[in-house]
């Protein structure tokens, strides 16, 4: 059993006001609202010259992330996101121990022409989308980025190969003064539990062909976890995912899991747990991931009554729906009061009653 507080907030890695979600899963933007940028060129249909530049710039970036070197790669950022540097400074602080000794590779590529946009009456950034089509097929890699300056823009994809668990490090740069400087960061593991994305969409899909709903359906969001670079970023085979995990998904979570719409889990005493969060979270490293599990309480209590409630609300959660006892290494609790700091305290599954 473990157990955390945790507090309140989140670092934004997103520096032009997306919020990174960490345990939830990201849901595809909607289209409607957003401008139409011109042009999307894919790394094969860029001039030899510009992929170069865009690709030795995301090397050097992830460099310095790999190496811990805030001040270098505040120094490499546009200056509106520069003078606000803590939640970079976090994100890099605990990300760099983790690329230790990696190889970086550059995957993709693209470069995103935002120099048409337009700001607002009230000089606001302009939602933008760019639609990339792949190597001239009918795949496509869309970007739906809210709130973006007007600029020349690229997006770059920089894998960490060779470490314990490897690391995709992506990354939005803007040309400035024939420079590309960081106006984005978005670090994420390739791997939880030591499997890569595709693995957990095949065992999703395996789960689904058994009925195993509720396996298939957390599954599912490890896939697009992992396989997703970020939220703001949508393709055809992200799509495809999304698409199946919806119909493997429970009737019970048919419109979501959320303050609004909880799921409601009867304990064996009888007693009601009301979970406004279902997701997935591989923080502890164990050879399975965990079940993350957000409860709505009506007051914390001292240290000892918080934990024998969340141990209850565990129990009925993998009482109501046991075939999540197989696949998992343990459920992680998080208890919430309006006002208050989170309580979160792991259960393995072999201590669920």
């Amino acid at each position: 059993m473990r157990i955390r507080i945790e507090r309140r907030g989140k670092v934004e890695t997103m520096m032009h006001g997306m919020k990174r979600l960490g345990i939830a899963a990201v849901l595809m933007l909607a289209i409607s609202g957003y401008l139409h940028a011109d042009d999307c060129i894919t790394q094969s249909a860029m001039k030899p010259v510009e992929r170069d530049a865009l690709a030795t710039a995301a090397r050097g970036l992830a460099a310095k992330v790999q190496a811990g070197d805030v001040a270098g790669l505040r120094g490499a950022t546009v200056a509106e996101y520069a003078k606000d540097f803590g939640g970079i400074e976090y994100v890099v602080s605990s990300t760099a121990p983790k690329l230790k000794g990696g190889t970086l590779v550059v995957e993709q590529v693209y470069l995103l022409d935002g120099t048409q946009l337009t700001r607002g009456a009230d000089g606001s950034a302009p939602d933008a989308q760019f639609f990339c089509t792949l190597n001239h097929s009918m795949a496509e890699a869309d970007f739906l980025i809210p709130g973006l300056p007007p600029g020349s823009y690229g997006f770059a994809i920089v894998n960490v190969e060779g470490t314990a668990s490897p690391w995709r490090l992506s990354f939005l740069v803007r040309k400035e003064q024939g420079q590309w400087q960081m106006a984005g960061f978005y670090p994420t593991p390739l791997s939880a539990a030591g499997h890569d994305g595709i693995w957990y969409w095949k065992e999703a899909r395996a789960m689904a062909a058994r009925k195993e709903q509720w396996n298939a359906w957390l599954y599912y969001q490890q896939a697009e976890s992992l396989l997703r670079p970020t939220s703001f970023i949508q393709s055809t085979h992200l799509e495809k995912l999304k698409t199946e995990q919806a119909s493997a998904t429970p009737p019970a979570v048919s419109d979501g899991v959320s303050k609004d719409a909880p799921l409601v889990v009867k304990g064996a005493d009888g007693a009601e747990y009301r979970f406004t969060g279902l997701g997935v979270d591989d923080s502890l490293g164990k050879d399975k991931i965990d079940i993350m599990a957000h409860l709505k309480i009506d007051q914390q209590g001292d240290v000892a009554a918080t934990h024998k409630l969340s141990a209850s609300a565990a129990g009925a959660l993998l009482g109501a729906y046991p075939e999540m006892r197989k696949p998992f290494h343990g459920v992680w609790i998080v208890a919430e009061v309006a006002g208050q700091n989170p309580f979160a305290t792991e259960f393995p599954v072999s201590e669920i009653h």
